[in-house]
């Protein structure tokens, strides 16, 4: 039988699966990290932490599957999908890191942010690449670099995406998919598919620092060279296939292939996400190729810089108690307590509505300095209101982003698929059905972007055909309650007044 392994580099861990050609797990194994923050809006990450982790993922997985029989030569591709990895990592003549990669939840790039908005044509900016200026995109944390680092500047041959650095390790070819250069946006021209010599020229960025080479996410970029085999576990040669954006290949797993497909990933951070042919920027919202059929089709989203990030800061900053109850139960997650106070709270939290702007906020606000708040409490409430007023608050970032995006898609399917780590939770799930009103389904496996990546290891090693690639395995999680559907109605409207009022007053605390 025939195997391939999926690889999926997130932004605090990654996965790796082997699987069968139907999509049948054998093998999974993860290693878990944190991204550096060493200022405020800071994000970044040094190329050898997610290197190192890719290498002990996939040896750990083929380990695994040679217990169960399944030898190096019976696996025939593998492939690497990334979290999007902002200004990509500075790598010198020997493909040498030069500084951390500053990844996409990093908003240090402000000042860079406005000297655009001043001194280069937006219109024309936003014509050439069907995308706006923030400092979320990956051209402003590269002139970032420029002002700021010019040694690393002077030495830097390329700015490569996580997984195009991963593969020229492993190969010793270089490669960039067109999803990961479409979402560096400033300069890649989203009709020709290629990056933007106009574009490249009005920032001033050298168009030799962009790899001349762009593939399909369903590419084979090179074979595993001898030392990496070898250490590994797998047969020298093996086909490395280039992979793209983790959020577009979670939506692929989830068989997001055609115009109208929509799907929602809540991790660490938000993507919702559609299939379209065109693109207007002046919607608010992110646009790159899609990985698969990417030379026709655009994956459009829009997302929040905080989502689960949100949970995990109120669990670990407010819930010491759950967490330290939760050691004693069988299945040691405080997440589970938590949701059963929060079920107990009415639809819309008793009056608390939550903004989840940890990390200032991308589409549609597109404000660095928007900040977190919490509005309407009074003594009546717990830490269970509040924890649902935060999955709430997500929910609402979601449909802020849903009805951004309506006004430029072709066509909406009746129902949303939502993956990643919300997907756990039954609650999240119900919040996000009766605040969008559409019924939710997620995927059956718990593994979408690595499941994702190994759908395009086997397309890419024309293993399956693309009928059974445009497939996809989802379930019913959630029906909309018209009587909550109802209220969130009301609160969705305080949620996006909220912001525009406290604007000002939010800029003025950053200082």
């Amino acid at each position: 039988m025939d195997y391939v392994i999926g690889i999926d580099i997130g932004t605090q861990s990654t996965k790796a699966l082997l699987v069968d050609t139907s999509g049948a797990i054998v093998a999974q194994h993860s290693s878990a990290y944190h991204p550096d923050t060493p200022k405020p809006l800071w994000a970044e990450q040094w190329a050898s932490v997610w290197f190192d982790a890719v290498t002990a993922c996939i040896a750990g997985v083929v380990s695994k599957a040679r217990e169960q029989g399944v030898a190096a030569s019976d696996v025939k591709s593998l492939c690497v999908s990334s979290l999007y990895g902002g200004s990509g990592i500075p790598v010198d003549e020997n493909m040498e890191p030069l500084y951390p990669c500053l990844i996409w939840m990093d908003r240090r790039a402000t000042a860079e942010v406005e000297w655009v908005r001043e001194h280069v044509d937006m219109k024309r900016l936003q014509t050439i690449t069907g995308n706006g200026v923030d400092s979320y995109y990956g051209f402003t944390k590269i002139l970032w670099l420029r002002n700021h680092q010019p040694d690393v500047w002077n030495k830097t041959r390329y700015f490569l995406p996580p997984n195009a650095f991963v593969i020229q390790r492993l190969t010793g070819e270089l490669a960039v998919d067109h999803s990961s250069a479409g979402n560096l946006g400033g300069v890649y021209d989203i009709a020709a598919r290629a990056w933007s010599k106009e574009a490249l020229d009005m920032l001033g960025i050298p168009a030799s620092m962009m790899p001349q080479r762009l593939v399909e996410s369903s590419d084979v970029v090179g074979g595993l060279v001898p030392e990496w085999a070898g250490k590994l576990g797998l047969a020298a040669g093996t086909p490395v296939v280039a992979g793209g954006v983790d959020a577009a290949v979670a939506t692929f797993a989830a068989g997001v292939t055609k115009a109208g497909h929509h799907v929602a990933m809540i991790g660490t951070s938000m993507c919702w996400g559609y299939i379209n042919q065109t693109v207007d920027a002046s919607h608010g919202l992110v646009s790159m190729p899609h990985v698969y059929n990417g030379r026709h089709d655009l994956y459009v989203f829009g997302g929040a810089s905080t989502a689960g990030q949100c949970v995990a800061w109120y669990r670990d900053q407010f819930c010491q108690g759950e967490i330290a109850a939760a050691k004693a139960l069988p299945h040691g997650d405080p997440h589970r307590l938590l949701e059963e106070a929060a079920s107990q709270v009415a639809a819309g939290s008793d009056g608390v509505v939550f903004l989840p702007y940890l990390m200032g906020e991308r589409s549609p606000v597109w404000d660095a300095h928007a900040s977190g708040t919490f509005v309407g409490l009074n003594l009546f409430h717990t830490r269970a209101t509040l924890y649902r007023a935060v999955l709430e608050g997500v929910a609402f970032a979601l449909k802020h982003n849903m009805e951004a995006g309506r006004r430029g898609a072709q066509s909406l399917d009746d129902r949303l698929i939502v993956v990643g780590g919300a997907a756990h939770s039954d609650l999240w799930m119900q919040i996000i059905a009766d605040v969008t009103g559409y019924p939710v389904l997620s995927i059956e496996q718990d593994v979408e972007a690595a499941m994702g990546a190994a759908l395009l290891a086997a397309l890419g090693a024309e293993l399956v055909s693309r009928e059974t690639a445009e497939g996809g395995w989802v379930v019913e999680r959630a029906r909309p309650d018209g009587a909550r559907e109802s209220v969130y109605a009301e609160r969705f409207e305080v949620y996006r007044e909220l912001y525009p009022a406290l604007k000002p007053l939010m800029h003025r605390l950053r200082g």
